[in-house]
């Protein structure tokens, strides 16, 4: 089986948990310190050897686009300022050998559909499917590259999962399946968006798949699901009855950054260990504890009212 050098990352979502600020900005830009979502999950890519990355994007999403475009204006002022630490840190956003495509998801019809989408670039290859809303890091080795590596011994699709509280199984989709060694599961089953009744398991697939292309044929015949959208769950649902299809517990954290709580945490977390602001922010961090009681907390509270 081919090698996995393609990427599709569905873009085209509205964002409406974080409103007002991405009215105008697609969430996938929002930041964690100095650096988008998506370019996070762009380097996670190109770290796993992927050479094209296939953008989904809908409406107001132009700015993704001009995030990986080159920025004659101000790379001439960075360097007539001689600021050529920036400069690198601008030129260097993706390799030279890296392309972008970009997409267009006319209709809102959900992830099967975006992922539908990608299938005149990708053709007959096995590719990889990240969603930036899931920002994985804190492992020796990013998730994708853990996955690609699997898949090069494997050569069936991988599911990205992790344990989730049972309480929370109605937002993911859930699998079935026998546990072939620790961290790895031979999927029988996967259900989207289950109540904790029915969930078969508490194991949650997040935004990492690696997807053979037989994918597309199933996505094509796939009806609206939950939500009355094409949901990517349905269609691997019937993929299992051809293919196998494992799920890999990944090495590393994984922070929601679909979510307000998810994202803070990441903010937080990424601050803490980041080079330039790192050390001054663990300070900050340590007066802060010291001092914050329930005054503190109110006062906050009556600023931002």
């Amino acid at each position: 089986m081919k090698a996995i050098k393609k990427a599709v990352f569905p873009v085209a979502g509205m964002g409406t948990r974080f409103l007002p600020a991405t009215k105008a900005n697609p969430k996938e830009m929002l930041p964690v310190v100095d650096k988008p979502l998506i370019q996070y999950a762009a380097e996670e890519a190109v770290a796993a050897g992927i050479d094209t990355l296939i953008f989904v994007t809908g409406r107001n999403k132009r700015s993704i686009e001009d995030h990986f475009d080159t920025a004659y204006e101000l790379e001439s002022e960075l360097e007539a300022k001689q600021k050529h630490k920036m400069l690198a840190v601008l030129r260097n956003i993706l390799p030279s050998h890296v392309n972008c495509v970009f997409i267009r998801q006319s209709q809102a019809l959900g992830l099967g559909h975006a992922v539908l989408c990608a299938r005149p670039v990708v053709n007959d290859e096995p590719f990889a499917v990240i969603l930036a809303d899931d920002l994985i890091n804190f492992a020796e080795k990013p998730c994708l590259s853990q996955m690609v590596e699997l898949f090069n011994f494997q050569h069936c699709s991988i599911l990205g999962t992790e344990p989730v509280p049972k309480e929370d199984v109605s937002s993911y989709g859930i699998v079935a399946g026998v546990e072939v060694k620790p961290g790895l599961m031979e999927v029988s089953g996967i259900v989207e968006k289950p109540s904790s009744e029915e969930a078969p398991s508490n194991v949650a697939v997040v935004g990492r798949y690696i997807l053979t292309p037989r994918i597309f044929d199933l996505l094509e015949k796939t009806q609206q699901g939950a939500g009355n959208e094409i949901q990517l769950t349905d269609a691997i649902a019937e993929l299992l009855k051809e293919q196998r299809v494992l799920a890999y517990n990944f090495q590393g954290r994984r922070f929601d950054c679909g979510s307000k709580l998810g994202y803070l945490k990441a903010q937080v977390e990424f601050a803490l260990v980041h080079e330039e602001v790192g050390e001054e922010f663990r300070e900050f961090l340590a007066k802060l504890h010291t001092r914050l009681d329930d005054n503190v907390i109110e006062l906050g509270k009556k600023s931002n009212a």
